[in-house]
């Protein structure tokens, strides 16, 4: 995991906004009426960990190499963001940190995400 220049786990832009925003699950299923507890991206969270753990690309973090920087990151920069959403956001850092994605590339996915709720 890439380190900022005090040793504390660098920050990453998209990822900060989004948890500045505090959109975590039981906020926006209240405000929407919504009761089923599980967030519907959670599905899609876990498939994605699935799919790396079969992932047979040295540069993708193994199963344990993702706990580890989740709970580095958690108890730092994501210590406020409630589980699971800061399981989805240590994994985006996770990846930015292994250049798997980049920000810019995370910005555009989040984009057309957020203009398909909104249509």
């Amino acid at each position: 995991m890439a380190r900022g220049s005090n040793d504390t786990p660098r920050q990453h832009d998209p990822l900060t906004e989004i948890v500045e925003r505090d959109q975590t699950w039981p906020r926006m299923a209240r405000k929407y009426g919504v009761e089923n507890p599980v967030p519907p991206w959670k599905t899609s969270l876990d498939g994605m960990c699935d799919a790396l753990d079969r992932a047979v690309d040295p540069d993708v973090p193994s199963g344990e190499q993702r706990r580890d920087d989740e709970d580095a990151l958690t108890a730092t920069l994501y210590s406020a963001v409630p589980f699971p959403e800061s399981q989805l956001v240590s994994l985006a850092h996770s990846l930015l940190d292994r250049g798997l994605i980049g920000e810019t590339e995370l910005r555009e996915r989040m984009a057309t995400v957020r203009s398909r709720l909104e249509a």
